[in-house]
Parts: structure tokens; sequence; C-alpha cells
């Protein structure tokens, strides 16, 4: 795989763009202001439990409290993994309670951080769990002489009295004995850091915060297989080879510094690609399209043909805009970060063995995806249902905040239903207040309607009311925006 990461940094921002065979696959935005709190490590305090929820609220400092769930409590864990009945949570946590989280998922909309108290520090080839004993392999590493190689290393090398546990990642596949040690002895002393800090410090406070993101990026997102990391920052460029040369030394001559005169996410149309990620619209090479609508509760993508007719008949059109449809649904997916339920209305086929061909194509294309999904097949309504894990905010959420001239409702009222709406409510103020003459300020697209389609009726609400009307246009009104002043 050809991939190449373009990193473009500035005091207040730090975008991260992944391109897989010449293709913009992943856009990761971290600003100074806004940056995740996945991975961070929290010294809280319960402030309130829910038995009825089996869950309980945590102040970690944060504007809004956090919540934690009784399957994400490690003594839950434990008790179910021993074949005992799930815990109450009411008789594991009690208001006032200090506890150690880790928050693992972001605050969305309304909701606050998800926390655990299955701590895990990660590193770039294992991941350390200081409270279990669990040596893990990842799924994605499939040979079983491998996987009994990497986990019988990893036992040799952690001391006797070492209570902790390690998730050895796929990364490990390609890594040599020495860098393995390595990521031990880091992961070590990373956890020997956070419990200083915890014996100084008093709840709720920080105690130990997650890699920025273009560290992440070189600790999860660059292997072997990556042709290049270019960062147009020179501090940037210093940091990260100094970093590099720590952590990841076998993958620090592929960083490289760029000085080009034209920005650097305009040497891959980064720019457009972007704006096109906000669009309800995707269009396809063939002339098909798909409309994307995040809502929610989950994410619709409707598949349409559009203007493609070259096949030789309808069903070889429809089975055509479908298996475009279905890898370009998987980078729209890592694209735009969309998470949640996903369902997927591909144009209906008839033809089972096209049903199962544009599965197989929709499995192969999210193989690649570094985040975990989930397909079913096509429903009795001939739907596809999936589910992506959600972490962090989609792109849609980061960039942009909800229309204020619709409020989020995605449409406005047409000039006539304003006009119709003022209509009405001057006969009722009439009746209730007998004013002088009623005033009104509107939009320019409401006094366009008020003076030539409607003039009639305003004329007519003029002498029933017997009170003048007087018009008076204000050039910064939305369409829906219009004030009625009584003299």
């Amino acid at each position: 795989m050809s991939e190449q990461i373009l990193v473009n940094t500035t005091p207040f921002e730090t975008r991260v763009a992944v391109i897989e065979q010449g293709t913009l696959q992943e856009i990761h935005i971290e600003r100074a202001n806004q940056r995740g709190k996945v991975g961070n490590v929290y010294l809280g305090k319960v402030v309130r439990v829910l038995p009825g929820m089996q869950s309980a609220f945590v102040d970690i400092g944060l504007e809004k409290a956090a919540f934690i769930h009784i399957a994400d409590l490690r003594e839950n864990r434990i008790a179910r993994n021993n074949g005992l009945p799930q815990l109450q949570i009411e008789k594991i946590l009690f208001e006032g309670q200090p506890i150690m989280v880790q928050v693992i998922k972001d605050a969305i909309n309304n909701k606050g951080a998800r926390l655990s108290n299955q701590i895990s520090i990660a590193g770039r080839i294992l991941v350390y769990m200081p409270f279990d004993n669990h040596i893990g392999v990842s799924q994605k590493i499939e040979s079983e002489t491998d996987r009994d190689r990497l986990k019988e290393y990893v036992s040799s090398l952690i001391p006797k009295d070492e209570k902790g546990g390690y998730i050895i990642r796929t990364q490990a596949e390609m890594a040599s004995e020495e860098e393995i040690k390595r990521d031990i002895d880091y992961l070590s002393l990373r956890w020997k850091k956070l419990q200083e800090a915890i014996q100084t410090q008093a709840a709720p406070c920080l105690i130990y915060q997650d890699l920025d993101l273009v560290e992440r990026v070189m600790r999860d997102i660059v292997t072997p297989d990556t042709r290049s990391v270019s960062i147009d920052s020179r501090s940037a460029y210093q940091h990260l080879i100094d970093w590099a040369k720590v952590y990841t030394p076998e993958i620090s001559d592929k960083i490289q510094h760029y000085s080009g005169n034209k920005p650097l996410f305009d040497t891959a149309n980064i720019e457009e690609e972007i704006n096109m990620a906000l669009a309800r619209r995707v269009n396809l090479k063939s002339g098909g399209y798909l409309m994307i609508d995040q809502t929610e509760a989950l994410t619709s993508i409707d598949v349409n043909t559009g203007g493609f007719v070259g096949w030789r008949n309808f069903n070889d059109t429809i089975f055509k805009t479908n298996l475009e449809a279905s890898i370009e649904i998987a980078r729209q997916l890592r694209l735009r970060n969309l998470g949640g339920i996903i369902i997927i209305d591909f144009i209906d086929m008839d033809n089972l063995e096209h049903q199962e061909a544009v599965l197989s194509e929709l499995k192969k294309a999210l193989a690649n995806d570094r985040t975990r999904t989930s397909l079913n097949g096509f429903s009795p309504l001939g739907l596809v249902e999936m589910t992506r894990k959600r972490t962090r905010d989609s792109l849609t959420t980061l960039l942009t905040e909800p229309c204020p001239t619709c409020d989020s409702r995605g449409y406005v009222r047409t000039p006539k239903t304003i006009a119709y709406t003022i209509m009405r409510e001057i006969l009722r103020e009439a009746r209730q207040f007998n004013p002088k003459e009623f005033r009104l300020i509107l939009s320019p697209q409401v006094i366009d309607l008020f003076l030539d389609e409607e003039s009639n009726y305003l004329a007519m609400l003029d002498d029933f009311i017997g009170k003048p009307i007087s018009l008076e246009v204000d050039n910064s009104y939305t369409q829906e925006m219009y004030d009625i002043v009584l003299l």
C-alpha cells in the first residue's frame, strides 16, 4: 500500500491527512483549545449514583460531569469472567468516593465523556493494563504461530513481581525483540509517573495525558509500509524527529520537512476534499451519487444511479453503481469519521448474487478501516445495517455548528408561510391591543411577496381591522425573521 501522511501544523491547530493510493482516506484535526480527552487518566470524584441506569456521574474537572456504566467497571468484569452474576453499581460506588478513571469516549453533543476504571496505557507495540495480568493478542494477528511466539516472548520479559498485563498490538508482527523490550520499559515508566502524580494531587484532577495528535499518528498509523510523513513546520518537524528517535526509530527516516511555496495541503487538494466531506451529496465517477444524512440516532446513506445509464441493461447499471458506492461509502465513513449505527440504502437488487457481491466489496473496503466496524447483511426491507465504533466527534460536528436560520432543521419556512403567519398574528393583536397602526419589519423576500403576490390579502386585512399597516425592509433579516411593531 502506498501510504503518505501530510501534517499541517499551526499554533492553534494541527491537521493530519492520510492518503492511500493517491486518495484522501482520513483527516484528523486537533485544535489547541479543543483537544480530545480519550486516553487521559483522571483522579475523579463520584457525584451521583443512578441505580436505575446502573451508571454513575463522576466529576473529573471538566465542564460536564462524565459518566461510567457498570459494564466499564473492572470489578464487574472480573465477576463476569469468573461466572458470577453482574454486580450492582450502588454496591461498588458511593457519592464522594475518589476513583481513578480513564476517558474511553469523548463528550459528544450533550453527553459527557464516558469513563472506565480499567486503565490502559498504549505504546506503539503494546498496551499496558496495570490491573489485569492477562496477556492478549490483537485479533488482526491471524497466524497462530506468530500469536504464540509474541505471547511467549512478552511473558519472558515481564518481571516476576509485575501485577499488570499487556495486549500485543498488530505492530508487534514487524517489531524486533529489542523494540518490544523498549516498549515495555517505556510503558513501565509512564505508569510509575502516573502513580507518583496520584500521591501528590487531590480529586478532581488530570494525572495522565495521552499523546498529542502528531505523536499518536506516529504511534498508531505510521508503519514500515508508509512512504513518507511530510510536516510543514520546522519546529514541529524537529520535535517529531526527536520523539521518533526515542520511541519509533525505525521510521524516523520517513519524516520530511516540507518547505515548498505552495501550502502543503494544497499539493494534494486536501482543502477541497474537506469541503466536499461536509456536504450531503457525494458524486460517484460513474454519474451516480450518495446522499449522507447524519442524525443524533444514526447515519443514513442513500445510493442513487443519478445520470449513470452506461450499461447494457438496468440491472447491470444498478449493480455497477452499488459496487462503486460500496467502495466510496467505506472511504466516506473514514473521512467523515462517522460512528454509531449506519443504515445503507443500496439501489434495490433482485439478484442474490449481486447482493452478495456488493456486501463482499463493502466488507473488503471496510477492512482498511482502523476503527472497528460490524457489518450485517441485507434486511427484509433491502437495507444494510452496520455499526462503526464512535470514539471522537465526526468531521461535521467538529467543523460546523447548528444553522441559526433554520435552527438545525435543515429547511426554512417559505416566504408565503411567513406572510400568512404574520397576517394571522396581526389579526390576533388587533383584537387584543387595538393599536393605532402596525409596522412590519421584514426580510426582503417577505416584503417582495407583500408588495406583489399577496398585496390584495394585505389590503383586505388593512380594511378589515381598520388600522394602517406599513412595511419596512431590513436586509440583515433572514427569511424567517420579522418584527411586528404596535404604534
